[in-house]
């Protein structure tokens, strides 16, 4: 088994959650079903994918939840793209929170890149 809190990618995932969560509280009350829940979900599946593909004890599965990760941590940064653009986040705050995403979707790329490599 791997220790997730020694991984990059986690560290990024798991500051990006709690900024999404900082974030949303601020989008409009009529929203908190819809883009506030999406978003919120897809910047937990991003560490949780981590933390779960940790757990596996095959390289093929740890990669299958990296994978799954970054199709999360992608999906994110068009939902936060989304969301900018309807005036949910104001201009800096957007670009901060974009730029977080960004990273962390790099890292992670870089992660199961390397390992992909290994192979």
């Amino acid at each position: 088994m791997r220790d997730h809190t020694k991984l990059r990618a986690f560290e990024l995932a798991d500051a990006q959650t709690l900024e999404i969560y900082k974030v949303t509280k601020k989008f409009p009350r009529d929203e908190q079903f819809g883009m506030t829940i999406q978003i919120r979900r897809a910047a937990v599946s991003v560490a949780s994918d981590i933390v779960e593909g940790c757990a596996r004890h095959t390289k093929a599965d740890y990669l299958h939840f990296l994978d799954m990760a970054y199709g999360s941590a992608r999906e994110l940064e068009y939902q936060i793209s989304v969301a900018q653009r309807l005036g949910y986040l104001d201009e800096e705050e957007g670009r901060t929170v974009q730029r977080k995403c960004e990273e962390t979707s790099k890292v992670l790329n870089g992660l199961i890149r390397s390992l992909r490599n290994k192979e």
